[in-house]
């Protein structure tokens, strides 16, 4: 495992790498310039006050097929970008004079209580923008009691992890070829105390990452590279699954019908979620096949190109559910509005994935607990401004405005 570093080391690091030949005469990216930083400027966590002042740093700190893996959507990005505008759609409503004195940002689920309903979703290959990687995502997030998911593609073992993490993780899982495989996957992460599987099924169909795609090699070449980037990936992987790789044209997962989330509740006492719905009908059905939540999710625009957000189907994906099982909603988040306008919507939990990559990429450790505290420092902004200092509070107030109808929430 590799050793903790702190803001103080990891500076010194990056301005010894600012001095290499690598970046030599290199333009300061536009974000970091916003930060006020000089051309060669080095930003420490005391200059990120918002989780976008994280992306640019990510950007120039790593290699550029990993950003571009990091970045990317699908077909010309649009599904991405409406995930982020999806949010300026709804408008909220503050309350006055409300005794906001015992706020409380607790929520359960599944019999858990997290400190905190945000949480971080499943992205792969954690140790590509960080030594630290996943065990370093665990340590920040155990701090902070924060729910985290562990990708199908991680770079480290899930005992690993859950080592790291002090108690097992969630586990996200996409299938294999065979029912065997799959179900020796399932119960490998099961005996390792996981908890909820959570089932990813919007990839099923393939999908076209083009501008990861575009800074790609050749598979040969890029399988190439990566070995020898990272030591990790030149053994078979620790869950017994193909080498990740980053970006690349995705190859059809499935196909699978809804029978398939039935054999795997039989298969498990783990909870099981599907993540990846964003219709009315598919929440019903997930409720009927005898998923124990949903999870609104485009994968955060690299799935399908839709031009539909995932704020913008939550409404609908909670009418399918009916209240009869919990929402978690991913793809977009960057404020604590956001988290808030997601809960009083109909979510039960909502996760973030690139924020906290680019706080990894930057700072290890340090940098996604930063977008965590960042995050809960804004909802419990916003919870205060609106009266509404509980989550339950939140997801009764009428706090919400569909900014194109007027009608409230």
């Amino acid at each position: 495992m590799a050793p903790s570093v702190t803001s103080a080391g990891r500076r010194q690091f990056l301005k010894l790498l600012a001095g290499s030949p690598l970046l030599a005469g290199a333009a300061l990216h536009p974000g970091l310039k916003a930060l006020g930083l000089q051309e060669d400027g080095i930003p420490t966590l005391d200059d990120m006050f918002q989780v976008m002042d994280f992306k640019p740093l990510a950007e120039r700190m790593l290699l550029p097929e990993h950003w571009a893996y990091l970045a990317t959507g699908v077909d010309d990005d649009a599904t991405l970008n409406a995930n982020r505008e999806g949010f300026a759609k709804f408008q909220l409503r503050p309350r006055r004079l409300v005794d906001f004195s015992d706020l409380d940002m607790s929520t359960e689920l599944f019999g858990v209580r997290w400190n905190t309903p945000i949480g971080l979703s499943p992205v792969a290959s954690l140790k590509g923008f960080h030594t630290e990687g996943e065990p370093g995502v665990a340590r920040a997030a155990r701090a902070r009691g924060t729910l985290q998911m562990l990708s199908n593609q991680t770079s480290t073992a899930v005992e690993e992890v859950n080592e790291a993490r002090g108690e097992p993780v969630w586990y996200q899982l996409y299938t294999r070829p065979d029912w065997e495989g799959t179900h020796a996957l399932v119960k490998r992460v099961e005996a390792a105390g996981c908890p909820v599987l959570v089932f990813t099924v919007d990839l099923l169909g393939g999908r076209n990452t083009v501008t990861s795609a575009r800074a790609q090699g050749t598979e040969g070449t890029r399988a190439a590279f990566c070995a020898n980037c990272h030591e990790d990936l030149r053994k078979p992987m620790s869950l017994g699954l193909p080498p990740p790789v980053f970006g690349g044209r995705g190859g059809r997962r499935g196909p699978h019908t809804w029978d398939y989330v039935k054999r795997l509740k039989d298969a498990t006492s783990m909870k099981l979620v599907v993540k990846g719905l964003v219709t009315r009908e598919d929440g019903d059905l997930a409720v009927r096949y005898g998923a124990d939540a949903v999870m609104v999710s485009n994968h955060g625009g690299r799935a399908a190109e839709t031009l539909r957000s995932t704020i913008e189907s939550l409404p609908e994906v909670a009418d399918g559910v009916a209240g009869r099982i919990p929402i978690i909603l991913d793809s977009g988040v960057r404020r604590g509005t956001d988290v808030f306008k997601a809960l009083a919507l109909g979510a039960d939990m909502v996760t973030v994935g690139r924020p906290y990559v680019w706080g990894l990429s930057g700072f290890g450790e340090e940098g996604v607990g930063a977008v965590i505290d960042i995050l809960q420092r804004e909802l419990q902004l916003i919870m205060r401004q609106t009266g509404a200092y509980t989550i339950d509070r939140i997801r009764r107030g009428r706090h919400v405005v569909d900014r194109r109808t007027g009608q409230i929430l």
